[in-house]
């Protein structure tokens, strides 16, 4: 099983279209991310008046990355003598996504191209490839940024099979084998998340990172993922009408998982190549979801 891409192109159903919620969870990491370049750029550890590396894992396509990347531009130029004179930023997601309309969109967007104001040249490459594996060489990147990507699984949790019935998630139905199958996989792939990037990052470096989480630690006891479970009710009335095989249904699960704190704090303690310095919990209102948002 492959995990696919976002829909691509600029289109009714494409993600640039229709990616409004990731937006506002991306605004939402703003406030650690600033602090976090301001901190590494006024320290002793680097010489940033070179040139300073960084990632953009799981970028999709869209404004969004542009934003992202505008974002950034404008708040190292606010540094003004820490400032780095140039900086390379790596956008990294599975090969199959829409680059191509993503740097369409970049060679018309100026503040994605040399910040003359400010004298921060941007130069921008695509890093395809899943962040499970190795993407960049040893001690390549300053910083690494990560918004709404990392809780996608690298793949459906093994031993589900036909489990989890007419759930498409962990729901409060589901056994006890679904939610420790789900945890054992986002364990396994956070925990290889970690080491790879330990290993391409260079020491003293950063990463920010922002994705699904939830508020307790027993997922069945409370629905906090309600836009899943109204799905597969709507896939339950379409096995009915005959729109939908049941055992399509039955077989059918996300592979998404939102950890709880004392999840993310086991695997980062355990993996060991980074100090957690701040985790904050985020609720993005009128959108039925919940983020959470960690610093490492």
């Amino acid at each position: 099983m492959s995990v696919k891409n976002m829909n691509s192109g600029d289109g009714e159903t494409s993600y640039a279209n229709n990616s409004a919620f990731q937006k506002v969870v991306m605004t939402k990491t703003w406030p650690a991310l600033d602090e976090t370049l301001k901190d590494m750029l006024t320290t002793d550890e680097y010489d940033f008046t070179k040139c300073m590396k960084m990632a953009d894992l799981g970028c999709s396509s869209g404004t969004n990355t542009l934003l992202v990347i505008s974002h950034i531009i404008e708040n190292l130029s606010k540094l003004q003598e820490h400032a780095p004179r140039e900086i390379q930023v790596f956008l990294n997601d599975l090969p199959d996504n829409d680059f191509n309309n993503l740097f369409k969109l970049m060679s018309t967007n100026t503040n994605t191209n040399t910040n003359t104001k400010n004298n921060i040249e941007c130069y921008i490459y695509g890093a395809p490839g899943s962040f499970y594996g190795r993407l960049f060489p040893n001690n390549t990147l300053h910083f690494a940024y990560s918004s709404t990507s990392i809780h996608w699984l690298s793949q459906i949790p093994q031993g589900l099979e036909k489990n989890n019935k007419e759930n498409i998630y962990i729901a409060t139905t589901s056994p006890p084998h679904v939610f420790e199958a789900y945890s054992k996989q986002f364990e396994r792939d956070f925990t290889t998340f970690l080491k790879l990037r330990g290993e391409e990052i260079r020491g003293s470096g950063r990463m920010v990172l922002g994705f699904l989480g939830r508020s307790v630690a027993d997922p069945t006891s409370k629905d906090e993922f309600k836009p899943y479970t109204l799905i597969s009710e709507t896939l339950s009335d379409m096995v009915s009408e005959g729109l939908v095989k049941e055992d399509d249904l039955h077989s059918f699960n996300i592979p998404i998982y939102g950890p709880s704190v004392q999840e993310i704090e086991a695997a980062v303690e355990s993996e060991g190549s980074f100090n957690l310095d701040k985790m904050e919990f985020v609720f993005v209102p009128n959108m039925g979801r919940q983020r959470r948002l960690q610093q490492l």
